[in-house]
């Protein structure tokens, strides 16, 4: 139960009710997500509009839809590896981007399916240091090509390069960086790190972003970026005219990579649709955590609604959506009330595309590479490897090894390689085959009461469904006993979710403790390591 008496109404009652304060949210947030979502379009090797048209659809359409009140749908960093692999996967230019739509497609209509299905538990199979692992992976990628963008360097020079072959062109490119362009991107970048290390709260509310454009904006014009010659063709974002954009018709999307590339076909549509779907449930606890009024997410609502944003944005040309965790932060923190804030947003975006476009191609995409660098560091900063080294080594381990092999291979493949690592690390440390899937746990009511769970196997994150599945499925405003001390291993991602129960459970005045972990010991001296059974 939430400590305010008040709780915002939903639907039309609590448009009425919050106009003032979702406007000027989804105002503020609009300010973040245009540069971000040209920034992510063109990284991805989506014409520059259909970014915002992906925001848009995310605002205006998905928020009918939403099961969360407080997250922002629209194109997000972490989904460029896969955007952009796929594009160039199905062949490149207009072709890539025609096909990869298809796929965008049947991800939204499998995504919509999840979420009937009721599989918004899905993102609990993945082990948390995987997880950690991939998106340190995506920072590295997106960081890997933006360096170069931001130094003004020709992206044809930049075309089919892998990750690994892009961070080996960085002292090449900065021999030949382009002096002016580098000039507004180093300026653009220095004020998105002034403004992380600023405090005060007034400040805070100032989007990043928008100072960026208000600095790159007059500094491309004095510098002459636009009309200097041989770099004029890349050096200034081009958006072009919506309307022109729908000149052959609404749908965009091309369905013919279903035979002529099967199996990139299949590859992406699990990509887009599993990443999309974990980043968007990741995101969704997350908002809910920071939500003033403790209000929690219907994620398989929320699932049938991203499904229904992608199926839209993949059949027009837009970009695979997500609740997208940046501006959903600033969402929150620029004091949105409901789901009207995300829809506001939106219809910002749709009326800067239908009348602003010459002062959006003002921008320098110099000024877009900083702020999508600036994502990649956040994703990769070195904080998170020394938090996974702290929560213990075999953690660290497979945090490098999803980092490494998605680096030099896919993302598919790494996530796989850290979801495999994590399974044979449970076995080594006392966990049976036979248990790895299936959670072995007891409930005992005594009284009116007390409930008391008993886990009698490993608790690992392997059948983490089915134990969250007995945990909350408990009546609310009771005293719940959680005893692991017959647990042979209990791994730190369900540590993680055993602690995320407690919380939930007692926001509903009900009270959670968690015994038995002296018989264990811990692989290091953080909270949430993993714990092995001690032999007698």
């Amino acid at each position: 139960m939430s400590t305010h008496k008040f709780i915002p109404a939903d639907g039309l009652e609590g448009l009425k009710q919050n106009f003032r304060k979702d406007a000027l949210a989804g105002f503020l947030v609009f300010l973040l997500a245009l540069p971000l979502s040209l920034g992510i379009a063109k990284a991805s090797d989506f014409p520059p509009i259909f970014g915002l048209v992906t925001a848009i659809i995310g605002g205006v359409v998905v928020s009918f839809f939403s099961g969360s009140r407080l997250t922002i749908k629209g194109p997000a960093a972490g989904l460029i590896v896969i955007a952009a692999g796929s594009v160039h996967e199905f062949g490149g230019g207009d072709i890539g981007w025609h096909l990869t739509l298809g796929a965008v497609v049947l991800a939204g209509i499998i995504q919509i399916l999840f979420g009937v299905l009721k599989l918004g538990k899905l993102a609990d199979f993945f082990p948390g240091a995987a997880i950690h692992g991939m998106l340190a992976a995506i920072g590295i990628i997106i960081m890997s090509k933006q360096i170069h963008n931001l130094m003004g360097i020709d992206p044809v020079h930049l075309k089919g390069k892998e990750p690994l072959e892009l961070l080996a062109m960085i002292p090449d490119s900065l021999v030949h960086e382009n002096a002016h362009i580098t000039e507004i991107g180093m300026a653009c970048l220095l004020i998105l790190i002034l403004f992380s290390f600023i405090k005060n709260q007034h400040i805070k509310k100032i989007p990043a972003p928008l100072v960026v454009l208000a600095v790159a904006i007059p500094l491309g014009y004095v510098l002459h970026i636009k009309t200097e010659g041989a770099v004029h063709n890349f050096a200034m974002v081009k958006v072009g005219s919506l309307f022109d954009s729908f000149k052959n018709g609404l749908i965009n999307a091309d369905f013919s990579g279903v035979s002529s590339h099967m199996g990139v076909f299949i590859e992406y549509v699990i990509l887009f649709s599993l990443i999309g779907t974990i980043e968007s449930l990741l995101t969704a606890k997350a908002i809910d955590n920071i939500d003033p009024y403790k209000r929690k997410s219907d994620f398989n609502k929320d699932m049938v609604a991203v499904g229904i944003g992608n199926t839209f944005s993949g059949l027009l040309g837009g970009l695979p959506m997500i609740s997208e965790v940046a501006r959903s932060s600033a969402n929150v923190g620029n004091g949105a009330q409901t789901r009207w804030a995300n829809f506001f947003h939106g219809l910002f975006l749709l009326i800067a595309v239908l009348v602003a476009v010459p002062v959006i191609e003002l921008i320098p995409n110099a000024a877009l590479a900083s702020m999508l660098l600036f994502v990649g560091f956040k994703l990769a900063h070195p904080k998170e490897f020394l938090h996974m080294w702290h929560i213990g080594k075999e953690q660290f381990f497979v945090f490098c090894l999803t980092v490494v092999v998605t680096l030099s291979t896919d993302l598919l493949i790494g996530v796989g390689t850290g979801i495999a690592a994590e399974l044979i690390i449970n076995l080594i440390n006392g966990a049976s085959l036979k248990n790895l899937f299936s959670s072995k746990t007891t409930v005992n009511q005594q009284g009116q009461e007390d409930y008391h769970v008993q886990l009698n196997s490993e608790a690992v994150f392997s059948n983490l469904m089915t134990l969250k599945k007995t945990l909350y499925s408990l009546p609310d405003s009771k005293k719940v006993h959680i005893d692991v001390s017959q647990a042979s291993v209990v791994d730190h991602t369900t540590i993680l979710a055993l602690n995320q129960f407690k919380d939930d459970y007692e926001l509903k005045n009900g009270n959670v403790a968690i015994k038995g972990f002296e018989h264990h010991r811990q692989l290091s001296s953080a909270p949430t390591s993993t714990r092995i059974l001690k032999k007698n």
